[in-house]
This record gives structure tokens, sequence and C-alpha cells, in this order.
């Protein structure tokens, strides 16, 4: 049994044998630009954790872990472009880079090579991997789309936003355990209970993000901290705010969220009425809210392999912030 940085190691070595072609170089360069950028590779070891607990020969599971690594990061070129992003982890984005149009078109060329390794996978369950695969890559899509639509609304509930990170975020991470569990040989309720897992997980994941952009350092993050509020992203943190808010400090809430520029007193401020308010214990309280019910999930799978996704789990909860 492999633990995670293992499994991420042997991630790392599949996406070096990636081999693309030459030309047209501007399609194909950014690829590897932005493979090349690492990051946890979290996705592609959900699923080859999800299938030791059931079968230690990972090696069947090698093509859909990558295919879900590409798929993912077919998804951030296309997110930082609407979201106007100038760094991912550290660098700069492929837009800003290249330019959009060429973002555009290696992050479908990503989302097909996607396809094309999930299409490879030697096994009788293809037709339900596949399944998997397509409800999720539809789910994010309306969870990218509701975040934009949110954007456009003065009024929004705190379920609402959970609701959308759940397609946004979670899906894609309980997906990858689902596929991992299916290609590893689990049964219906295990399947069930590992998809469950890695929802309640996933949104615990996204509301960690929503805290380190504003609490967290531009260092570790890999991003510009305050970029939610520059660009007015109503995350739980600002929802909770307002809820929560006297009638002053939800005026200038309102206000600060009626324009968008890159704005250091902006932040600040924002970030007073956060501390005021005591909004980051309340996140936080989330948060281990939702790390308590994936635990319970993941008591219910019947496997005696789950030290690595345990693991993987307490640092995915312990995040600098």
């Amino acid at each position: 049994m492999k633990n995670f940085l293992e499994l991420r190691e042997l991630i790392e070595d599949q996406i070096k044998d990636i081999s693309y072609p030459q030309n047209p170089k501007n399609i194909y360069e950014p690829i590897k630009y932005i493979l090349s950028l690492g990051g946890k590779r979290i996705r592609p070891a959900l699923v080859l954790i999800s299938h030791q607990l059931f079968n230690t020969d990972i090696e069947r599971s090698f093509k859909a872990a990558i295919a879900i690594e590409l798929f993912h990061n077919f998804t951030l070129l296309h997110d930082d472009i609407m979201d106007k992003s100038p760094l991912r982890r550290g660098k700069k984005t492929v837009h800003k880079k290249w330019n959009n149009d060429i973002a555009i078109l290696s992050g479908d060329m990503m989302l097909i090579n996607a396809y094309e390794l999930i299409s490879e996978i030697n096994s009788d369950k293809l037709p339900e991997i596949m399944q998997v695969f397509n409800k999720a890559a539809r789910k994010i899509c309306e969870g990218q789309q509701l975040d934009l639509d949110f954007a456009k609304r003065s009024e929004i509930t705190i379920p609402e936003y959970l609701k959308m990170i759940e397609y946004k975020t979670s899906i894609l991470l309980a997906s990858s355990l689902k596929i991992g569990a299916i290609n590893g040989g689990g049964t219906n309720q295990d399947l069930d209970n590992i998809y469950k897992f890695g929802i309640n997980i996933g949104i615990g994941f996204q509301l960690q993000d929503d805290l380190l952009d504003i609490f967290g350092d531009s260092e570790s993050i890999g991003k510009k901290v305050g970029g939610d509020i520059e660009s007015n992203k109503k995350t739980y943190l600002y929802l909770r705010a307002l809820t929560d808010a006297d009638e002053g400090q939800r005026d200038q809430l309102l206000q600060y969220f009626s324009y968008i520029r890159s704005d250091t007193k902006k932040i600040q401020d924002i970030k007073d009425i956060y501390i005021d308010l005591n909004i980051y214990d309340k996140t936080i309280n989330l948060i281990k809210k939702y790390h308590q019910k994936a635990m319970a999930n993941l008591e219910l799978i019947n496997s005696e392999n789950k030290l690595p996704l345990l693991d993987l789990c307490e640092n995915l909860k312990c995040r600098d912030y």
C-alpha cells in the first residue's frame, strides 16, 4: 500500500511521460507549461488511493488518474480567464503568458486528451466510469455558471453558495474517488460512501480556499491575497458577514462589493469587518463540520487500507493560514 507522497511521485512520472506534438506550438506549449507548474496532484492521487482501498494493482487506474488531472487543469485554464487571474501556483496564468485565445484552445485540447485517456481504460467497468466522469464534467460547468451568475446577484443564500461549490469543486474530488473505487472493485455501498466522503471533504477544502484568500499569505497560496474581495466574489465569508453584520457594517460591505478594482484599503477594511464578526472562527467551525461528515462516510467503507486517505485528509484539514 502506497502513501500519498509515493502516489504523487508515480503521477508526476506519468505526466512527464506524456508526449505532445511539436506543432501547433501555441496549443501544446501552454499544456506543458501548466502541467510543469506542479500542484499537489490531489485529484489523481485520490483515484489511486481509492483504487487501493480495494485492490493494490493501482496501475490499472493510471490512465484514469492522469485523465482527471488533465481535466482539472483544463478547468483551471478556462477559470483563470473568466476570473481574470494573473497568477496560478505563483506563476503567470496561461492567458497572461500567452493570450485568451491560446488558453481556451489549449484547455480544449486538454479536455480532449482527458477523454482519450478515459476511453483507453481496459475494464468492463468503463461505461460506469465514463458515466461518473461525464456527470462530473457537466456539474462542474453548471457550478461555474452559478458562480458567474452569483456575481450579478445582490442576494445569495449560504445554502446556494454551498451547492455551487459542491458542483464546482467537490464533484471532481468525489468523482476521482468513485472512479478509483469502481476500477478497484468496490461494492455499490462502498461507491456511495466514498462519493459522499468526497463531496463533504471537497466542500471543506473549498471553504479553506475561501479563508486562505484573505487570511493566508501570497507566497504559501501561490496567488494574490484578497483576490476574491477585489473581484467581488461572494464567498461564504462574505455571505456570513452580511448575515451577522450590523447596519453600518452591512452598508460598508455592500458599498465595497459594488465596484471592482485593485484596492488595498478595500481588502483591509473588509478583513477588519471579518475579524470584528469572528468570521474566521465561524468558517473554521463549518470546515470542521464537513470534515466530521466525511469521516463518518469513510467509517462505513469496508477496507483495511484507509490510512493513506486519512493522512491526506489530515493534511488538507491542517493547511497553513
